[in-house]
């Protein structure tokens, strides 16, 4: 795990703090959920009372290579008025990397803070340019695909650069929202999340 400890705490806990979850179809839902669930756990534990989050996509219904269906609450708006972005990965990202429109859509997302994804979710943000000249990391079978589009693919699970966090494959999904939270709110946070969700990881 790369760490850049130069980097302090972005929010204090009660400075307004905003996200957007990024879902497309052909999404792998563990992506999401992974790092949504001790996230969100910031907000109901008062970590970070003003936490906030939206869940956006360029199109309507999504749903994954199942048929697993959700709906997002914002639709096709720009993303620069978030915080941080954050981009699962999944089947569809192959694809998405090369779709002008929604990549378009994706570099909205310039002012954002951070920029961050999960899995093959790395694709799309470097496809958007947000890794040019960083390292990144992705899912271990996609790592020839990314090197395109940064300076150097790492197989570290988590990896920082500045403003841009990449996770691994999958369940990397879970330790990318705990260091989220280590980074949010701080350890203590992550420690008390990590134990009510009885993650070992």
């Amino acid at each position: 795990m790369k760490l850049n400890r130069g980097i302090s705490r972005p929010y204090a806990k009660s400075e307004k703090m905003k996200l957007a979850y990024i879902i497309f179809n052909g999404i792998t839902w563990v992506d999401f959920v992974g790092v949504y669930e001790p996230v969100s756990k910031l907000k109901s534990l008062k970590c970070l009372p003003e936490l906030e989050w939206d869940i956006c996509s360029f199109t309507g219904s999504i749903t994954d290579i199942f048929g697993l269906e959700l709906k997002p609450s914002i639709i096709r708006n720009s993303l620069a008025d978030y915080g941080a972005v954050i981009i699962p990965g999944g089947r569809g990202a192959w694809e998405l990397q090369f779709d002008k429109d929604f990549i378009g859509w994706i570099r909205t997302a310039e002012p954002a803070k951070f920029k961050i994804s999960i899995c093959t979710g790395s694709l799309i943000l470097g496809a958007a340019g947000f890794l040019k000249g960083k390292l990144a990391t992705t899912h271990f079978q996609e790592y020839e695909n990314l090197k395109p589009y940064c300076k150097r693919v790492l197989t570290d699970r988590i990896v920082e650069d500045d403003n841009t966090i990449t996770a691994g494959a999958v369940s990397a999904s879970i330790d990318l929202g705990l260091f989220l939270c280590d980074k949010c709110a701080g350890p203590e946070a992550a420690k008390e999340i990590r134990k009510r969700m009885d993650y070992h990881g």
